[in-house]
């Protein structure tokens, strides 16, 4: 990648920077970086988008030096884990959905984290009390470490797909992290949401609260540990991660988080817990993960095939049914969603919320448990259960799940008992949308969970490992499709999707925002299909999410937009946010829209999570 070295040369010799890590004072730097955020790009030969721009130009250096779309959407994942540390890295995992230009095929590769082998399924129960840990305290622990699966999949994609190996792919990360990136308002914000529990584990402190703080916006942070972990990666490949010293290291760091002795919880109600419980992981599990080649899961839409991740993700399926739930009404005619007819919004919310039903009594990792994929993006079963949506009034939730032994598509139907449902899955992860000269389109998603992950750093090796498996019901249900078993991949939400249109790609999307991201694919979907607004404003449209839950979860510009007009139909619109993050947003979604002679829109969010980074090869054909 000779320009990108060249130009990172440039900068280096502009900020002098020193070995070692954090964050150093560089406002020009970061002044020299705001332009690269375009949040809508159109042009040829190839297009990126991400939500960072350093991930963005690395893509595009990859794309423009002849590499394909796989190879570019690995340099720009293992780009995201310097940036985006707190969303994605080499300590989680995720799914990666890849359009075949020569086949005429979309394939998918699981790289879903997994639960040790030895994990009991009392897991996260308390045994001085017999009462399940809080979720606070499991989220910065040993046990909720998965598996990780990220290092496999950028292995398997550049096989099956690429044309680069693992370490020249990693070559834009690897100087990312030496050299540094601007810290914005999103980094620096991230951190000081985490900053309690990052001050608690001694090796986290160090790399992202240099002198006690976060890094301050302007500055520039720097990742040498990660930098020399790539590298190590680059030069014996992904059995340096599952394998050797690194997975040694790996192990103890799950089993004996590296908590400080001294640390004190500041004084808060309520309470802070971090007891930092010791989890599972073992260099035997690192040694026996392997990702998954899985057919996608497909619906037909308005005349589009949509094709997105089949369990152990539950955004394919549930994407899919809300899709074929919708397919028997015209939105188009309910009005463009500017208030002054708000039907569409009123049936995408309850399709949402009858899809989530099912999704909670039926999905989860097939290798353990029967999942209904078929039943579940069977269009017979999709009109059946749009039996279920009252055209003026939203029903009491939760509303029960479908019964996917029996339907015909006829009305009325007796649906199901409820499944009974927490959702655990939090609102971090990353997306990025990739597309070459010659056609190929990646969608991937990847993620470490909670924003910060699991809070713990490896010693020595400049990443943080995921919390992925919160996302298992916290008290075992032999009866509960998500229930926790040692080598299950927990259920994900996670919804990377490619649509074609006459076999040919029309549009591609993803986002984080963890059980959300479901209904920020589907909305984006509705938005641009269904209701006229091109790929830049369906992306940018404020976002609600119905979860078959009582409320209705909604950004601020939402409910300002929506709620006195969704609010005879019974809606109760609540913000967005959590315990955990001080913004109210719902997903940073990514999408590529192709239209003829090769041309494309990348677009990625204008505002949200500070902004995306949409990139073209050429603006010109």
């Amino acid at each position: 990648m000779p320009t990108l070295r060249r130009q990172m040369a440039a900068v280096t010799a502009v900020l002098a920077l020193s070995v070692t890590a954090g964050a150093v004072s560089t406002p020009a730097f970061a002044d020299s970086r705001k332009d690269d955020k375009t949040p809508t790009a159109i042009g040829y030969g190839g297009a990126v988008s991400t939500v960072d721009p350093d991930a963005s130009a690395a893509a595009i250096e990859v794309l423009r030096e002849g590499g394909n779309a796989a190879d570019a959407a690995v340099a720009a994942a293992a780009t995201l884990g310097v940036t985006e540390p707190y969303s994605a890295g080499i300590g989680g995992g995720g799914y990666f959905v890849f359009y075949d230009a020569k086949t005429g095929e979309v394939q998918t590769i699981d790289g879903r984290e997994t639960a040790p082998a030895t994990m009991p399924t009392d897991a996260f129960v308390n045994p001085a009390t017999g009462a399940a840990y809080s979720f606070a305290e499991l989220v910065s622990s040993g046990v909720s470490v998965g598996v990780p699966g990220t290092p496999a999949t950028w292995e398997r994609a550049l096989q099956r797909w690429g044309t680069l190996d693992l370490g020249e792919a990693l070559e834009p990360a690897i100087e990312v992290a030496r050299e540094g990136f601007a810290v914005d308002e999103t980094f620096r914000q991230q951190t000081l949401d985490n900053k309690v529990r990052f001050s608690a584990f001694t090796p986290t402190r160090s790399l992202f609260l240099p002198g006690g703080d976060a890094p301050a916006v302007g500055s520039v942070f720097r990742n040498p540990d990660l930098a020399d972990t790539y590298l190590l990666l680059a030069k014996e490949g992904p059995d340096a991660f599952y394998g050797g010293p690194l997975a040694e290291e790996m192990e103890a760091t799950v089993q004996a988080p590296p908590k400080d002795p001294a640390w004190v919880p500041p004084v808060t109600d309520p309470p802070t817990s971090i007891p930092a419980l010791p989890g599972y992981l073992t260099t035997a599990d690192l040694a026996a993960y392997e990702t998954l080649d899985q057919e996608p899961s497909h619906v037909e839409y308005r005349g589009y095939d949509v094709y997105g991740m089949a369990p152990s993700s539950s955004g394919g399926t549930t994407v899919g049914e809300a899709l074929n739930i919708l397919e028997t009404f015209n939105l188009a005619e309910m009005g463009q969603m500017d208030g002054t007819n708000p039907g569409a919004l009123h049936h995408y919310l309850e399709a949402s919320a009858l899809a989530f039903a099912d999704r909670g009594k039926y999905v989860g990792d097939p290798a353990f448990i029967d999942v209904p994929t078929d039943a579940l993006t069977d269009p017979l079963f999709g009109k059946e259960r749009s039996c279920e949506i009252d055209p003026a009034t939203a029903a009491v939730k939760p509303v029960a799940a479908g019964d996917v032994a029996s339907y015909d598509g006829a009305c009325p139907v007796e649906p199901a008992a409820a499944a009974d449902e927490t959702d655990t899955e939090n609102i971090s992860t990353t997306n990025l949308t990739v597309a070459d000269q010659w056609g190929n389109v990646v969608e991937y998603t990847l993620t470490i969970e909670q924003t910060g992950g699991s809070g713990i750093v490896v010693p020595g090796r400049g990443f943080l490992l995921n919390n992925e498996l919160t996302d298992f019901s916290t008290v075992y249900n032999p009866t509960d499709p998500n229930r926790i078993e040692a080598g299950k991949r927990p259920r994900s939400s996670m919804s990377p999707t490619i649509i074609l249109k006459d076999d040919k790609p029309f549009l591609a999307l993803g986002s984080p925002g963890g059980s959300t991201i479901i209904t920020t694919v589907l909305q984006t979907i509705l938005n641009r299909v269904d209701l006229g607004m091109s790929v830049s404003e369906a992306l940018a449209a404020p976002r609600a999410a119905q979860r078959n839950t009582a409320n209705v979860t909604a950004e601020p510009e939402f409910i300002t937009a929506y709620g006195s007009q969704l609010a005879p139909y019974g809606h109760k619109l609540v913000p967005a946010g959590d315990a955990f993050t001080s913004a109210a947003e719902i997903g940073a979604a990514t999408a590529i829209e192709f239209g003829r002679h090769g041309r494309m829109i990348a677009a990625a969010e204008p505002v949200r999570r500070g902004g995306g980074s949409a990139l073209v090869v050429s603006r010109s054909p």
